[in-house]
């Protein structure tokens, strides 16, 4: 790895092709190799600077595998070096559809959680979980098929919302449990 080369971008640091669809073998793979070849600890005999230099490689891999190993900070990424920003924290335009279900959503998992409902929380979480694999696979369809980036920021959003309803049913798992 040639250290005065810019960082570049995580897919061409890993050699993967600017897809949303990502082997997570190849791309393990290919982190794998590249921190054998920038592990700091290799460069540890040189000079502070080039020290310095690898550590930051190391850093910038790291933090591409962690993006592009999950659905929605890979989207958020293709979305940011296609120059488009998907107002996260600003646009919560949802079709009406949608946010009626996710509200439907919210009550079942109060509900649950209140009555201390673990099957029930189980259920949603499978649910939730089988939304979101086809929604991954819609935002694989609108950035590698179609190439329709406004479609995938909507549906990065969406994504967003049933991955905190997980989460939240997760914890919510987890307290009752214990």
């Amino acid at each position: 790895m040639n250290f005065s080369d810019a960082l570049g971008d995580y897919f061409s640091l890993f050699g993967l092709p600017r897809r949303y669809t990502v082997d997570p073998s190849v791309l393990e793979s290919a982190y794998l190799d590249v921190q054998a070849k920038i592990h700091p600890d290799r460069y540890a005999h040189l000079a502070e600077n080039e020290r310095r230099v690898a550590m930051q490689w190391a850093s910038h891999a790291n933090e591409g595998y962690r993006i592009l190993r999950r659905p929605v900070p890979r989207a958020r990424y293709l979305l940011h070096l296609a120059g488009i920003d998907p107002q996260i924290e600003s646009n919560t335009a949802m079709p009406p559809d949608f946010l009626m279900r996710q509200m439907l959503l919210r009550e079942a998992v109060e509900e649950a959680e209140q009555d201390g409902d673990v099957a029930t929380l189980d259920n949603l979480l499978r649910e939730l979980r089988r939304d979101a694999r086809a929604m991954e696979q819609s935002l694989a369809d609108d950035f590698d098929v179609r190439g329709d980036l406004i479609a995938a920021t909507a549906r990065v959003r969406q994504l967003m919302f049933l991955e905190r309803l997980q989460e939240e049913i997760g914890s919510a798992l987890e307290t009752l449990e214990n």
